[in-house]
């Protein structure tokens, strides 16, 4: 089987190495698709446990840094799908996520989850143009 020449796994040195068997990103044609982000410190590598809005700060943070590195930018972010471990928590996450993109207004999905890895709030994927 030949390999897609158009595929290809994206990484940048400025958010820790994926500890999993997964890529931070995978560039296609002009898209790019970062893989869930936790709320991840970038100097340190460790999870932040403070608040939400804290958490999703980072978490929204990382994902920029990464589409930035690979050739996009945050109003070239396209979609969004929102991990978080407690409904109850989604009023404060949404005026975080709302001022951080502004008028930008990427689709988005939001789906509860009982319990996310290393006891983190959230967890967000997302979908760019470059």
């Amino acid at each position: 089987m030949k390999k897609d020449k158009r595929i290809n796994q994206f990484s940048t040195p400025n958010i820790p190495a994926p500890k999993g068997h997964y890529s931070q990103a995978i560039i296609f044609n002009d898209l790019v698709f970062v893989s869930g982000q936790l709320p991840v410190n970038p100097f340190t590598g460790e999870v932040i446990n403070g608040s939400v809005e804290e958490q999703t700060q980072q978490v929204l943070e990382n994902i920029v840094t990464i589409a930035k590195d690979a050739g996009s930018s945050k109003n070239k972010i396209l979609k969004t799908t929102v991990y978080l471990s407690d409904m109850s928590l989604w009023e404060r996450i949404n005026e975080v996520y709302s001022k951080f993109f502004g008028n930008h207004k990427p689709a988005r999905a939001v789906v509860p989850v009982k319990k996310l890895h290393f006891g983190a709030l959230i967890e967000i994927e997302a979908i760019a143009a470059i």
